[in-house]
């Protein structure tokens, strides 16, 4: 029993497999190439809207989402200074911030969100933070210069009641109300000897003094839950403007990523063209070659050699279809050598003989009835053709049967 042979090492399941985890795995690092940044958890601890923690504003997006308002969390800092309408919520951070403030020229309408608490992150727990005090008045002071706003800072007690746009509230910041006293700003929700809400003389720009109107953690009281959507409301011109809270000053930027893009409009319809293209030179390429061909003699030695340049020389002299008396007669040689018939036999005694020998088996035709055909030339290739490969079966048959008669 020998052993089977192959000239490849690998079967073609192998290469299949290999093939498909080889696809899978370069497009799984593209895929993290290009979207890892989105794919990281974005709720830390802090004064921005992705965070859940009692200092954050998630709570808030998530309120109003509730609510069916349309809400969205801004990465593009050109969002800032140029949009399409909509109601953009600045949440300022103690840290880190002054300069990013000073350099950006904020579009109305915008609500500014001071900062009142200082926080620690949680070291067991990111998301959370512990340990939170009021941040020093002399650092919002300076908050409030970088903003060109004249003016300072002030804690006081909790009213009863605070008069406001959209009626009388029982408000429950944490502590102390933090106000602003400023006479560069015009008061629009006044608390003791200072503002809760001011505007800008010369722009819809609003600074919303004390955060826990908005805060997770001052949305837990259900008077300041509502203050913070009935203000939305009343800083919107239009039900369907969006209420827009900004990410990109707390860091959160979406920069531009070109793996992105390519799958973004208006560039998704060429990337999938040549992605379609790519598959199909891979596809011809797997389909239609072989094992790589060896280089060869320019002029090829051998019987085959001189067998193909023969019939390339037929073939251009147009004569094909002339050779069929030539074969005939060849072939009639060749079974009278191969049955040892008497050399002084004519032509129509050997048609006679080869008759007798019995006929084609596929055909049923005796040797004289394709003999006839073959007598001229053909009319065209094809028919020449099917009358040789007649005469090559008759022949075979022929030479068998008289294998096996002997045997």
């Amino acid at each position: 029993m020998s052993d089977t042979q192959t000239n490849s090492p690998f079967t073609t399941r192998t290469v299949a497999v290999l093939l498909v985890i080889a696809i899978v795995s370069f497009g799984a690092v593209m895929v993290l190439a290009g979207w890892a940044p989105e794919l990281r958890d974005r709720d830390q601890a802090g004064d921005h809207p992705f965070s859940t923690s009692a200092l954050g504003y998630n709570g808030i997006v998530q309120l109003l989402e509730d609510q069916g308002y349309p809400v969205e969390i801004s990465r593009l800092e050109q969002r800032l200074a140029s949009r399409d309408g909509g109601v953009m919520v600045v949440t300022v951070s103690p840290r880190g911030m002054s300069k990013k403030l000073e350099e950006t020229r904020l579009q109305p309408t915008t609500l500014i969100v001071l900062p009142k608490w200082i926080g620690q992150t949680d070291p067991f727990n990111a998301k959370r933070q512990r340990d939170t005090r009021f941040m020093q008045a002399r650092n919002l002071n300076d908050l409030l210069g970088q903003l060109d706003i004249e003016g300072e800072i002030g804690r006081i007690d909790v009213p009863a009641h605070t008069e406001t746009p959209f009626g009388d509230m029982a408000l429950k910041p944490d502590l102390k109300m933090q106000v602003i006293r400023s006479d560069t700003l015009v008061p629009v929700i006044e608390a003791g000897d200072g503002m809760l809400l001011g505007k800008f003389n010369d722009r819809d720009i609003y600074v919303l003094a004390d955060p826990d109107m908005l805060n997770t953690f001052g949305l837990a009281e259900r008077e300041n839950a509502r203050f913070a959507v009935q203000l939305m409301d009343w800083l919107r011109y239009e039900d369907y403007e969006p209420i827009i809270f900004d990410a990109t000053l707390h860091g959160f930027v979406r920069s531009a990523n070109l793996l992105q893009m390519v799958f973004d409009i208006p560039f998704i319809g060429a990337t999938l063209a040549a992605l379609a293209s790519a598959f199909l030179l891979g596809w011809a390429a797997l389909v239609r070659f072989g094992p790589t061909a060896r280089e060869g003699r320019v002029i090829a030695l051998g019987k085959q050699a001189l067998v193909d340049n023969s019939a390339g020389l037929f073939t251009m002299a147009r004569r094909e279809t002339r050779m069929a008396p030539g074969y005939l007669a060849m072939v009639r040689r060749r079974v009278a050598r191969d049955i040892a018939a008497p050399k002084t036999m004519t032509e129509a005694q050997l048609s006679a003989l080869f008759d007798r020998l019995g006929p084609e088996e596929q055909s049923g035709k005796t040797f004289s009835q394709i003999e006839s055909g073959l007598r001229g030339p053909s009319a065209n290739r094809e028919e020449l053709m099917t009358r040789a490969r007649d005469l090559y079966r008759w022949r075979r048959d022929i030479l068998r049967r008289s294998t096996h008669e002997r045997k």
